[in-house]
């Protein structure tokens, strides 16, 4: 259990917590919550001992070890990543020279009747149960399951750490901490360098295996999944709520309405005791109740309404000019980096208005495919961007490639042109760059407000195809919904490469997954994909036991007969596909099949619309709008026909190839 007792913290003279007390207990795991700048990270170090706080103190146990994640950390570069990440098991090198330590003052000792001896045997004993259980863990076999649940892959362990990027080395810090077990866990932002695999792995791990966390997240599914407890931080104080992150938001609904109430009970109360104060004040018969009031409403203690964000931020895109129907046609797409092949064979077809993710592991292509459809990068196969395609592009690294030393309103003035450079000021308004903020330098700017100025450029032109590259990461949930809202009620069309679950729930109808080398399309939601793949992958490793199996049967079997004559020898190049490889071929052709099934029937509901009308005209209605909902039905009915014809195509190329 650790215990923060009055704790106060100022900065400049402006208090960040106010006399705050709170408990950890064993099995707490806690979302720190609250608005930016209300003090979370700044919490989090106070707890690890980092930073210390202007009053009160954070008492932790003798004995209890805590682990501290930070958003941004240094790390060294001098050893491969199994080697990094085995310093985490430094500790039983320090407990073994510290029994050694107590071994020899035992040895040494004369007076086996003092209180010091037995303490030096009961530091012996725990020490050496300690050890011994230590010991008992497979090391290898937990750095292992460790930095593969975190994405890495077997070939990665012997390289060296300065060949990853900052997103990879801060996965090695996390896996250190995890492979540490301390009994408290701290993490600020875990998740903004992970993979939607990884932070299920982690969840899972935090749920099964984490003592207690504390932990500050902008994933709302992540928090939800993990936390137990939330501490909301405002005005300086703290509320306490046993509940998870959803939970919370409805209770925190209740607790402001309650406030909002008793505040105005109270300042209706304040101004009908000032207003009898100044109608009587200078009347002697009603001195006396007079000075009454006036001491009633010096004694009365004011409630103080919690802050609520006001600001707004007005997101929308401007109306996309029209596209051709297909504004992507992938065919047969790769890309290769010296003798590592990223992906190849991507092959599908984004049709205009839709709305599509872009997932899998770091480093399997995402972001790579989206340079290739930006044409920044080679590629082999074709890749045909549609007629009338105008491309607005948020890069995963576009905050950080502004340049800090300007201006907020400098940002934007040099790349606004026309009438829109007399409207700066409001735009950046609607954006909360209003008044002061607006003459920031870019260097000031937290994380998420340059991730907003960065959209603010994207807006200033109108594009009917948005790319957008982890746009969420640094914002907070409040802008992440308005983002999402945008997104939903943009009518052109939109590729996201994202992690965040809760981001794209609802937003996208169809997901591709990038991984080993492949790029498959899954139709359907995002939780709809990963209930689907979890099915797969069980159903993948029960064919390949099944195969394995097989494979070990026909060995057996082959081993008593004679030698192989010229026929036999050449049936391993005339080899049937194996179970797993033939129910992968099926999917697809079913998947592929389904594509013209959809098409067919859209083609004939279309057709009986179109009917329908042509009846009502050959009857004589005259009624104008008909003539344009027939233009726009015959219209919707040469898309079908396109669609069909591609889909079509695909199942008698993938029927050859077969």
């Amino acid at each position: 259990m650790i215990s923060i007792q009055n704790l106060s913290v100022e900065f400049s003279a402006r208090p960040l917590f106010d006399n705050i007390n709170y408990v950890i207990n064993k099995r707490d795991k806690i979302a720190l919550v609250g608005k930016n700048g209300a003090g979370k990270s700044t919490m989090l170090k106070i707890i690890a001992g980092l930073q210390h706080p202007t009053s009160g103190q954070v008492v932790v146990p003798e004995g209890v070890t805590i682990g501290y994640l930070p958003q941004q950390m240094e790390v060294s570069d001098t050893l491969t990543v199994v080697d990094e990440v085995r310093k985490a098991f430094g500790h039983i090198d320090t407990l073994q020279r510290e029994l050694d330590d107590v071994n020899n003052r035992i040895a040494e000792s004369t007076d086996f009747e003092s209180e010091a001896y037995t303490d030096l045997i009961d530091r012996m004993t725990s020490l050496s149960e300690r050890l011994a259980m230590e010991k008992s863990e497979n090391a290898e076999a937990e750095i292992e399951k460790t930095l593969k649940g975190l994405g890495f892959d077997r070939k990665d362990f012997t390289r060296p750490t300065s060949e990853f990027s900052g997103g990879w080395r801060m996965r090695i810090e996390l896996a250190k901490i995890l492979l540490q077990r301390p009994d408290v866990l701290l993490l600020d932002e875990p998740t903004n360098h992970l993979d939607i695999e990884s932070i299920q792995w982690l969840e899972q791990f935090l749920v099964q295996k984490a003592n207690m966390v504390v932990l500050v997240s902008h994933d709302r599914a992540f928090i939800d999944n993990v936390t137990n407890r939330t501490i909301e931080i405002t005005l300086g104080k703290i509320y306490d709520y046993s509940v998870n992150y959803s939970k919370y938001v409805t209770l925190r609904q209740e607790r402001l309405e309650q406030q909002m109430r008793a505040f105005q009970n109270q300042q209706k109360q304040i101004k009908d005791t000032e207003d009898f104060i100044e109608r009587f004040r200078y009347k002697a018969t009603k001195a006396v109740q007079v000075q009454s009031r006036m001491k009633q409403l010096a004694k009365i203690e004011r409630i103080e309404v919690d802050e609520v964000d006001t600001s707004h931020l007005n997101l929308k895109f401007p109306p996309a000019p029209r596209s051709g129907d297909f504004p992507v046609i992938a065919d047969n797409v790769g890309k290769r980096y010296g003798d590592h092949q990223v992906f190849d064979n991507a092959t599908f077809t984004i049709k205009r208005g839709e709305k599509v993710a872009f997932v899998g592991k770091n480093g399997e292509g995402k972001s790579t495919l989206v340079k290739c459809i930006m044409n920044e990068i080679p590629f082999t196969g074709n890749l045909k961007i549609g007629h009338n395609v105008k491309i607005g592009y948020f890069a995963q690294n576009q905050a950080s490639m502004l340049d800090g030393e300007i201006t907020v309103f400098d940002t934007i003035d040099r790349v606004a042109v026309g009438d829109i450079r007399t409207k700066i000021r409001d735009i950046l308004g609607a954006f909360m760059f209003g008044g002061e903020a607006s003459d920031k330098k870019v260097k000031v700017l937290s994380g998420g407000e340059k991730t907003r100025l960065a959209m603010i450029r994207l807006l200033l032109e109108p594009v009917n195809l948005l790319i957008l590259d982890e746009p969420t990461n640094h914002l907070d949930m409040k802008t992440k919904d308005i983002l999402k809202q945008a997104i939903k009620d943009f009518n052109g069309t939109v590729i996201v490469v994202s992690h965040d679950r809760e981001f794209l729930d609802g937003l996208v109808e169809k997901v591709y997954e990038f991984g080993g080398g492949k790029v498959r399309e899954c139709l359907g939601g995002i939780y709809e994909f990963l209930a689907k793949k979890k099915m797969e992958s069980l159903h993948e490793l029960e064919a390949t036991t099944t195969s394995r199996q097989a494979e070990k049967k026909q060995e057996t079997s082959a081993r008593p007969q004679a030698p192989a004559t010229a026929t036999t020898q050449q049936a391993p190049q005339a080899r049937k596909l194996s179970y797993a490889e033939q129910r992968e071929k099926q999917k697809q052709l079913k998947r592929l099949q389904k594509k013209v099934e959809e098409a067919e029937a859209e083609i004939s509901r279309i057709e009986g619309e179109i009917a329908e009308i042509e009846q009502k005209l050959s009857a004589g209605d005259t009624d104008p709008e008909l003539y344009t909902l027939h233009a726009q039905r015959t219209k919707q009915l040469e898309n079908a026909m396109s669609l069909w014809e591609l889909a079509s195509m695909d199942v008698d190329t993938f029927s050859a190839e077969s």
